[in-house]
Order: structure tokens, then sequence, then C-alpha cells
């Protein structure tokens, strides 16, 4: 498992733990300020979703790239060997042009 998603799966419990005791009792979280509002803690947890999404998405988007690289190349059933084709020599002539019809 990708160690974005892991830590985007950790940030994301932080995360509704951190807005759930903030909506119970501002002063939990945010210990270290006088008077933390509830405002003060929607806000926070909307930057901390944001970058959750963020985390998450970019983990999925490497995981879906390296298990893209993991995959064989297809390879055509029908004709897997290039077939050799006839190449004129330097040394041949070319055919002789024919000349335009009279009008």
């Amino acid at each position: 498992m990708n160690p974005q998603l892991i830590a985007a799966a950790n940030l994301g419990i932080l995360t509704v733990i951190f807005f759930i005791s903030g909506m119970i009792k501002p002063q939990w979280p945010m210990f270290f300020l006088e008077k933390p509002t509830r405002f003060l803690v929607v806000s926070i947890t909307l930057i901390m979703v944001m970058v959750v999404g963020t985390l998450f998405g970019e983990g999925m988007r490497l995981t879906k790239i390296e298990q893209a690289a993991k995959l064989p190349a297809p390879v055509s059933s029908t004709d897997a060997v290039p077939t050799p084709t006839d190449v004129p020599s330097a040394t041949e002539k070319a055919p002789a042009r024919q000349p335009a019809p009279a009008k």
C-alpha cells in the first residue's frame, strides 16, 4: 500500500477527532489559545479535509502508475514477428518511363 494513502487515512482520523472534540469544547484541541471559537475549529477542519483529499488523490494516482508499470506490454497474436519484404538494390535499373499519350 502506498505510504501516501496510509498518511491520508491517519490524517483523516485525526481530522474527525479534532472536529468532534472542537465542536464539544473548543478549548480541548486548541488549548494554547485563550478563547478559541467553534468557527476556528470549522475553518481548520476544512483546511485539513482539503489536505486529506489531495493526499489521497495523489496516493491513488501513484498507485495506478505503479500498477501500470507492472503490467506486461500487450503482444499481437496475429503477427508477432515483422515480415521481411523485398527491397530493390541500388544497382538495379528503374523501369523505363512510358511517354505520355499524344492529344
